[in-house]
Parts: C-alpha cells; structure tokens; sequence
C-alpha cells in the first residue's frame, strides 16, 4: 500500500514539473486591437472620412426637419381657416413625409454603420495576416488580445510592434 502511495506521489510530481518545464517554454504576448483599429493611420482615415460623409448627411437632414416643423406650425395655423377634409389631407401628407424622412435617416445611418463595419472587418483580415506572420517570426505559441487579459508584464505587450507593422503595410481599406 505505502508502495502505492510513493508511485503515486511520484508520478504526480513528474506530471507537475514536466507542464512546469513545458509552459515555461511558450511564449504568450497580447496586443490591443481596438487600439490598432482606432489608431492606426487607415484607422484615423475611416473615422475621418466615415464622421465627414455623417455631418454633411446630418446638416442636409436639419434642413428636412426644420421644413417639415415649419410645414407642421403652419398647418396648425391654418388649422381654423382650412376645411376638415382639406385639413385632413394635408396632415396625413406631412405624416407621410415626416415617415418617409425618419426611414431615409434610419437607412442612411445604418448604411454608414454597414460601411464602417466592412472597412473595419477588412482591416482585422489584415491584421490577423500581420499577428499570423508576427507569431511565426517570433515562435510564439499565443496572442491574445489584450481586452481579455486582467494582468499581464508589459514586456508581452506587442501593440507598438504591430501597430508599426500595421501602418507600413495597410495603405487604405475600401469605405464606399
């Protein structure tokens, strides 16, 4: 039994230090790929281009709303002087133009939010083309990103390498 219990206590021994050995021999590092999306000079290119194409929409939108709250305060003006069915006709018409308003904006918006999510898609293709290279380069057996990561030496820190990398090789990404 006591011979048990020693095979046992050795064989446990063995497994520990034998993953001990064998885990100090990856090499982890973690990168921070929101920032290299946000940052990056393709990055900084999408949102500036993506907030310029929004603003000009926004103004041309302001427009809309101010003439269809015109439109409104003056049908209610008139609201004494014009007939039921006349009154009738004219506000389910600017109903249909404050409906068909409202769609075109929810359209445009989630048209721009289609096109950034493309040019951000491709630019984590591309990224993900980089870290491939960057981890058989440098024989490392894993990258994680750095969101879900609690604590780690910032030595394993790789977001300034691949950033560099990043803005030498991605010129631009489609944001049509």
């Amino acid at each position: 039994m006591r011979l048990i219990y020693n095979y046992l206590f050795l064989s446990i021994i063995l497994i520990l230090t034998s993953n001990l050995s064998h885990a100090e021999q990856l090499k982890i590092f973690y990168v921070d790929i929101d920032k290299i999306i946000k940052e990056s000079n393709v990055g900084k290119k999408v949102e500036k281009d993506y907030l310029s194409i929004v603003k000009k929409k926004n103004k041309e939108f302001d427009k809309i709303e101010e003439n269809l709250k015109k439109k409104d305060s003056d049908l209610i003006k008139q609201k004494n002087i014009l007939s039921k069915e006349e009154l009738s006709k004219k506000i389910k018409s600017l109903e249909k133009e404050i409906n068909n308003y409202r769609i075109d904006k929810r359209k445009f918006n989630q048209n721009m939010n289609q096109k950034k999510l493309k040019a951000t898609s491709e630019m984590i293709v591309f990224l993900n083309r980089i870290l491939g290279k960057y981890a058989s380069d440098n024989s490392a057996s894993l990258i994680i990103q750095k969101k879900n990561i609690i604590i780690g030496k910032s030595e394993m820190d790789i977001t300034k390498q691949i950033m560099e990398i990043f803005n030498k090789e991605v010129k631009s990404v489609k944001f049509n």
